[in-house]
């Protein structure tokens, strides 16, 4: 493998057309333009209204990879840093539908997330710090280099008291932004100041009386019914959101922030605001919503979709990584059943990694992945493989697995390949929690019985050690034979020689394993055995199977 040093490599960088780059190359253009003295500032925005869900981590996860590609092109000359700023100062406008006993938070509703009580339990002191955590615990394990501020604590501290100051100062000229994109009714009633009640620590909206920008006040009415006058700083009032996202960028001077889909439409909104305040707007980049089984966005209030520890149980870190990566522009499903592939894809772009040439190792997700140096692979069993070895076998161990693997790829050890062992964990987690519960066998037709016993002849033929490659051609020879299962217009068909159709390997996962589909069959046969693949079809032909289903 060729080892390229840093101007070489910043080089090949600059012609290399993966996303991250493509962003990274904007925004050393915008620096040209926009010089600074300051480190340039990569950062993600966190609402935690509820528990944190995959999409928060894609944004930091590929913040990180442009951020990477950035002092990749710059030789690492440019300071950078990545804030992972959490919205925590946020009013809680409706109670979760996935807390322990919802009723109890209704009275808070309206307050800062970091004044609700935590209902999980615990030792964090509030619902929004709980769920702070929770985003950092994993962030932390996944070892991304980020700093962490919370809105309440730049609120309150005086951290945001400037740009604060100046937002009093151009009141006006921040209305003359919002008001036209506001329907009539709350163009009456609307400030970018939201007050926090001295009376009840609600977030207040409500019209405002007065705006002292020499005092640096606001004066409005109170839920006693009382006129009070408090200060835009020190944490007694919250701007309004989309106000409130460009003086974030103003306060902080961010150079690059991504956001959904949903956010797009509001991005002029907060540019403009970000330059009332004296700030430069940050560069962008918009991503496609995340959606759960049903094609609906995920929501963390909701609840649905998959959380950060859900996809953990069943797959590593690196997989959610390279799921991610894919096609950031492109809406995509966010379930349990994409979890399998993306194991499989990473560990396929990891182990071709070596044998690429620099620019192509530039385009693979996993130098993007890891920084720009992935670690070695060899996985000599995929995870689709493993998943139908356990429904194969009904292991309910590693042993038992371990037993298989052992034979089929001889010298190869849980203490030896420690990341395949870690395969097996979830592999074995997997199909008991989604796989097994779903699992129906099919009885054969006639048409499938013969096919079957066929096969179980050519499997006789062949030695129990039989290598993947001679099982797949039995498995071919066989279909061959069926007008069923021959497909003429398959690539290099004849009619003395159809190809096979897929329907043939349909059947065999349907009556044998109990799914609709699943990897290369010889494969399969491979790593579980001549002689138990056999003792499979003799009990799918007993009716076993599809009877104990």
């Amino acid at each position: 493998m060729t080892v390229l040093d840093a101007s070489a490599l910043a080089a090949l960088a600059r012609t290399s057309n993966a996303w991250p780059f493509e962003e990274a190359k904007k925004l050393v253009e915008r620096l040209k333009k926009h010089p600074k003295d300051e480190p340039v500032l990569f950062e993600t925005g966190y609402g935690p209204s509820g528990l944190p869900h995959i999409g928060t981590f894609g944004e930091v996860a590929r913040t990180t990879m442009v951020r990477h590609a950035f002092r990749t092109l710059t030789e690492d000359k440019i300071p950078t840093r990545l804030l992972c700023f959490s919205d925590d100062m946020d009013g809680m406008r409706k109670v979760p539908d996935n807390v322990p006993d919802p009723a109890a938070l209704q009275p808070y509703l309206q307050m800062p997330l970091t004044s609700v009580p935590n209902p999980f339990g615990g030792d964090y002191a509030s619902f929004g710090a709980h769920n702070n955590a929770m985003l950092r615990r994993f962030l932390d394990t996944f070892g991304f280099d980020y700093e962490f501020a919370s809105a309440t604590d730049y609120y309150k501290s005086g951290k945001l008291d400037g740009v604060l100051l100046r937002a009093a100062e151009k009141y006006d000229a921040i209305m003359a932004v919002m008001l036209p994109t506001l329907g009539e009714e709350r163009r009456a009633t609307y400030s970018p100041f939201l007050p926090i009640s001295p009376v009840s620590g609600r977030i207040l909206y409500v019209p405002l009386k007065h705006v002292d920008a020499k005092a640096g006040t606001i004066t409005f009415t109170d839920e006693d019914g009382v006129e009070k006058t408090v200060p835009v700083t020190g944490g007694h009032v919250k701007l309004q959101w989309k106000p409130d996202f460009g003086a974030r960028w103003a306060a902080l001077d961010a150079d690059f922030e991504m956001f959904g889909k949903d956010h797009q439409t509001n991005a002029p909104i907060y540019d403009r605001i970000c330059e009332i305040l004296g700030g430069v707007a940050p560069q962008h980049y918009v991503y496609e919503l995340f959606l759960d089984e049903n094609g609906q966005k995920i929501s963390k209030s909701k609840g649905n979709g998959l959380t950060i520890d859900e996809w953990l149980t069943y797959a590593s870190p690196e997989s959610l990584a390279l799921y991610m990566y894919h096609k950031p522009r492109e809406a995509k499903r966010l379930h349990f059943d994409v979890i399998p592939r993306a194991v499989d894809e990473y560990f396929q772009f990891l182990g071709g990694f070596g044998r690429q040439e620099p620019k192509q190792q530039l385009g693979n997700p996993v130098w993007h992945i890891h920084s720009g140096e992935p670690p070695a692979a060899d996985m000599p069993v995929s995870f689709a493989l493993l998943l139908n070895l356990v429904s194969a076998s009904n292991a309910e161990n590693r042993a038992v697995l371990w037993g298989y693997i052992g034979r089929y790829a001889p010298g190869v050890t849980a203490e030896t390949h420690s990341k395949l062992d870690e395969l097996v964990g979830y592999a074995l987690r997997y199909y008991e929690d989604h796989v097994k519960p779903t699992k129906r066998f099919a009885a054969p037709d006639e048409v499938e019985r013969q096919a079957l016993e066929s096969l179980d002849a050519a499997l006789g033929a062949l030695p129990a050690d039989a290598p993947a490659e001679d099982v797949q051609t039995a498995l071919y020879d066989v279909a061959r034979a069926v007008p069923r299962y021959q497909d003429f217009n398959a690539k290099g068909a004849t009619p003395e020689r159809p190809g096979v159709s897929q329907e043939w390997f349909s059947a065999l996962y349907k009556t044998l394993i109990g799914q609709e589909k699943g990897p290369r069959f010889g494969s399969f046969i491979a790593l579980y055995g001549v002689d138990e693949t056999r003792a499979l079809i003799r009990r799918a032909l007993d009716g076993e199977l599809a009877q104990a289903a």
